[in-house]
């Protein structure tokens, strides 16, 4: 009986948005790549996607030998854990996909495990370049696939990440280099779109993004977020909140402040809305992630109490905390919902957004139509400011990030 090893992968850039699968099967044995698949799927969520990647994985695997043992690779947790049968599926969405990719190969004939993302790179990049073809109104095309040649050429090992990523902590700056290393290339971006740089599109929305001063817990590099003991600003955070509270009162652009509900960030905001004669308006969709367990503990604590927990987090955004916290793509949905209802209320205005790392940096990467991973590759201190500013046509403008020279 031949023995096929099938890697499957999905994305969508936006949790629902432009979406594609990827998916290759290879010979288990010698390690030729026998078929790949990718398709571009309009708009959808991740684990559609994923689901759709393995669908059509395994059915490249029946087309080359109906008899074949199958051995499935996938570095999405949720759909190897309902495939295996140890995770329900409660999804509306997920459920007709499960049973369709049930239904192609025998149980007895297919095995499901769970890698980390830089072990799916094939996958990976032939889902990444169904979805780069979607955004050009195309279809992917085989012949144009440089994906095994792009897997083969990052094959070479990562580092262990050493600390939380999202801060901006030493440890924190090895999780981000172990993952870029392990990431495939940023893909060819599409032109401008028409009018972009030539037409008259307005003032823009501008977001000046602050991350709030330091706490006890930064300097420490512990996992901080809104599942945790909401502590307030340190002596250095205090007078790094008003030192930012100073640089804003002298560009005199800042129009209306908002902040997270969080005390940390409260704080900040009453500081330089103080300063500038603004009220705040608290959103609640600009709280930091839940990160359950593991809030208050460093990120050698987690490693070393929920490491399974921590690798499958470190290689997917659809993974949660440890105890019940918010996976990044969870977030992700909330803080772009956030963003969406403050560009409807401040369109044209300049207004200072506080709030903590991972909404900070969720905004840019959207802003710049970036992967997940690159949460991972972006520092962010404490106090610093970034900017992006949204236009009437939909474009965004990465304007400034981490600036910290108020501080210095």
């Amino acid at each position: 009986m031949p023995k096929f090893v099938v890697e499957a992968d999905g994305g969508s850039r936006g949790n629902p948005g432009p979406a594609g699968y990827g998916a290759v099967v290879i010979d288990a044995v010698t390690g030729e790549t026998l078929a790949e698949a990718a398709e571009y799927i309009g708009i959808a969520t991740n684990n559609v996607a994923e689901y759709k990647g393995l669908i059509a994985g395994l059915k490249a695997a029946r087309t080359l030998d109906p008899a074949a043992d199958v051995h499935v690779r996938m570095d999405s947790k949720l759909v190897v854990e309902q495939m295996s049968g140890r995770w329900k599926i409660k999804h509306p969405d997920m459920k007709p996909l499960a049973a369709e990719a049930a239904r192609i190969l025998p149980a007895g004939q297919v095995r499901y495990e769970w890698i980390p993302r830089e072990k799916n790179k094939h996958a990976d990049r032939l889902a990444n370049e169904a979805m780069d073809a979607g955004k050009k109104g195309k279809q992917w095309e085989p012949s144009r696939s440089t994906a095994e040649l792009g897997a083969r050429a990052r094959s070479a090992a990562a580092p262990a990440p050493q600390g939380p990523p999202g801060d901006a902590a030493a440890g924190a700056a090895k999780a981000r280099a172990a993952l870029a290393a392990a990431s495939p290339a940023v893909p060819e971006q599409a032109a401008p779109p028409v009018g972009w740089g030539s037409a008259d599109l307005g003032t823009p929305a501008t977001f000046v993004l602050l991350r709030h001063g330091e706490t006890v817990l930064t300097p420490e590099k512990r996992f901080s977020g809104s599942g945790g003991s909401d502590p307030a600003l340190s002596a250095v955070g205090r007078r790094q909140a008003g030192a930012v509270a100073t640089a804003l009162a002298a560009r005199g652009t800042i129009e209306a402040v908002v902040s997270s509900p969080l005390l940390r960030c409260r704080e900040t905001a009453d500081a330089v809305a103080t300063r500038l004669g603004l009220e705040v308006s608290v959103e609640d969709g600009l709280r930091e992630t839940d990160f359950g367990a593991w809030e208050g503990m460093t990120f050698a604590e987690v490693r070393e109490r929920y490491a399974d927990d921590l690798s499958a987090w470190l290689a997917s955004p659809d993974v949660a905390p440890t105890g019940g916290g918010e996976s990044f793509a969870s977030v992700t949905t909330r803080v772009a919902a956030t963003r969406d209802a403050l560009l409807g209320r401040y369109a044209g205005r300049t207004v200072l957004v506080v709030t903590h790392v991972t909404p900070v940096k969720t905004l840019v990467r959207l802003a710049l139509g970036a992967p997940p991973e690159s949460l991972f590759r972006m520092e962010l201190s404490a106090a610093s400011l970034s900017a992006v500013a949204y236009y009437a046509d939909g474009n965004a403008s990465l304007r400034l990030l981490n600036d910290t020279s108020h501080l210095r």
